[in-house]
């Protein structure tokens, strides 16, 4: 919620139930406090049906993914999507858009103790990619077609399953290095099937104006008539946030671990 506001801000905010959207470094404006200053183009409006805590869990996960599966790849009905790390809030995101759109969406998550709750959260298939075959489940889910879209943050040599589960003339986007390994460009693969392979983070929209309006409009349309719901996987008080990290580090989580303030 916006308190006070200073000269030079504009008086819309004044009032408004309002979240921090990712479009600046923490090195400029800090967030982890009771009060914070964060500039006015980095706020996001939520419907006044969500919580505080649901809403503060709104704009990195679904525009990242928002920015990934519908600026760039225009995910369509009847598309394949494989979404992996599937528990994160973007890949919690993830489905949900493709579920939108009416893509049909192949979550995967690295054990099969989380499948239960993906399929629950809208997932239309899951893969344990620790005790499955990715392409050879990808391969069979999808009719031997493969995956048209994959939404990647995990890199590392998972790069190289994940576009032999590719389709031809498919997208896969990189946005995160999750493996904190050296990540092999899986040449021949991308030759043989015209892959795009793509470095991509939510920046490039939300620093955009213009492609940051149409985001924000989109996102909350959807927040509003319920097709999108944040999903909450833990709150923590405010003087318990080295806690949260910590929480956040077990990779227990599904969804978005939120610091509430009182």
């Amino acid at each position: 919620m916006v308190a006070a506001v200073g000269p030079d801000v504009d008086k819309k905010w004044v009032g408004k139930s309002v979240a921090t959207i990712p479009a600046f470094s923490m090195n400029d404006y800090a967030m982890l406090g009771e009060e914070v200053i964060a500039p006015v183009a980095a706020l996001g409006e939520y419907p006044a049906k969500l919580s505080p805590a649901e809403g503060a869990a709104v704009w990195m996960q679904y525009l990242t993914a928002y920015g990934a599966l519908i600026a760039i790849a225009h995910l369509a009905k009847g598309d394949f999507v494989v979404i992996p790390a599937a528990s994160s809030s973007v890949g919690i995101a993830a489905t949900e858009i493709a579920k939108a759109e009416g893509a049909i969406s192949i979550a995967t998550t690295r054990k099969s103790n989380k499948k239960a709750e993906l399929l629950s959260l809208g997932a239309d298939h899951v893969i344990a990619t620790e005790e499955e075959d990715i392409v050879a489940r990808v391969q069979e889910i999808t009719g031997g077609k493969g995956a048209r879209v994959i939404f990647d943050p995990v890199a590392g040599p998972f790069l190289e399953k994940l576009a032999e589960a590719a389709a031809p003339g498919g997208i896969i986007f990189e946005y995160g290095a999750l493996s904190m390994q050296p990540t092999p460009f899986p040449l021949f693969t991308a030759l043989g099937k015209g892959l795009s392979i793509r470095g991509y983070t939510l920046l490039e929209i939300t620093r955009n104006p213009e492609k940051l309006a149409a985001a924000k409009k989109y996102v909350y349309d959807r927040l509003a008539d319920g097709r999108f719901h944040p999903k909450i996987a833990k709150k923590f008080p405010f003087a318990q946030t080295v806690d949260a990290y910590k929480f956040l580090e077990s990779n227990a989580q599904v969804g978005k671990v939120v610091v509430t303030v009182p």
